[in-house]
């Protein structure tokens, strides 16, 4: 959400008060344009589109945004699930001035855990579509081992075993002496029974395979209307009426989209809405 120069003076944008009129009170992607109507200065999605933007008017830490915009164009979309997938790729595709996630993240990082190490992993030199024994979605390399010491200082796990910092030979770390690390550094505890702890503590955040031979299309309905969401290895294709119409959906995968996986986990698997096998 736009929360730049809060310290600007509010005034409710009576030269935008039309357009409440003219937006639907159904779920859907709306945008805010400035001058050019070229350009958007924002993008975001509702399950009602009307009461939504009205709460935009309503902010005074969108004044900056508000004065900007000259119009607000919509998107109808069936249910939620179009709206998020939606509104993702288009904050990709088109880079709005005000939106500060959904951009698009080329470079992730993840943990991979082997019975004996554990390493950074970047997107770029490996496929997280079908990788297995990852974990973690990171922006940042920063991120992941600031992730590994924290799962660390709960779990009394090893700096050293983790790569996190080195070990003197046949001598136990400095965190063992404080009773921070469990002692695999000077043979207290196996590096298996290290490595197990490490992953129960992971657990929560494997990264799942994609799980099917191909492209999928994900019914959406909403009363008689319906829409088919196609994917494949985690990156939205696009939406379409029929199924037909998906299958000549056939664009490569450009990169694993961050976004994507997440809205899937969350509300298509966990929901256990209807599945299509395209290939």
């Amino acid at each position: 959400m736009p929360n730049e120069n809060t310290s600007l003076l509010y005034q409710y944008p009576e030269h935008l008060r039309y357009t409440l009129d003219t937006l639907p009170t159904s779920c859907g992607v709306y945008v805010f344009y400035g001058q050019d109507n070229t350009f958007p200065l924002y993008i975001g999605k509702s399950v009602n589109i009307r009461s939504r933007v009205q709460s935009h008017f309503r902010t005074a830490g969108e004044a900056k945004l508000l004065r900007m915009t000259s119009s607000i164009a919509f998107f109808e979309t069936v249910g939620e699930i179009g709206a998020l997938l939606l509104e993702s790729k288009m904050i990709k595709d088109q880079r709005p001035l005000f939106n500060k996630r959904l951009r698009i993240t080329r470079k992730l990082c993840s943990l991979r855990v082997t019975a004996g190490e554990t390493h950074i992993i970047f997107s770029n030199e490996t496929d997280f579509s079908i990788a297995e024994n990852l974990y973690g979605l990171f922006k940042t390399k920063f991120a992941a081992i600031e992730k590994l010491r924290e799962i660390a200082d709960e779990k009394c796990l090893c700096y050293g075993a983790l790569g996190l910092e080195k070990l003197s030979a046949n001598r136990a770390c400095f965190r063992f002496s404080l009773g921070r690390c469990a002692g695999v550094c000077c043979g207290k505890e196996s590096l298996d029974v290290h490595q197990l702890r490490l992953k129960e503590a992971l657990e929560a955040i494997k990264i799942r395979s994609w799980p099917y031979p191909g492209r999928i299309a994900i019914e959406e309905k909403n009363g008689s209307q319906s829409d088919f969401h196609v994917l494949n290895n985690w990156f939205y294709l696009g939406t379409v009426k029929t199924l037909a119409a998906a299958k000549d959906l056939q664009i490569p995968p450009p990169h694993f989209d961050r976004d994507s996986y997440k809205i899937l986990c969350q509300y298509v698997f966990k929901n256990k809405l209807p599945i299509i096998l395209i290939d």
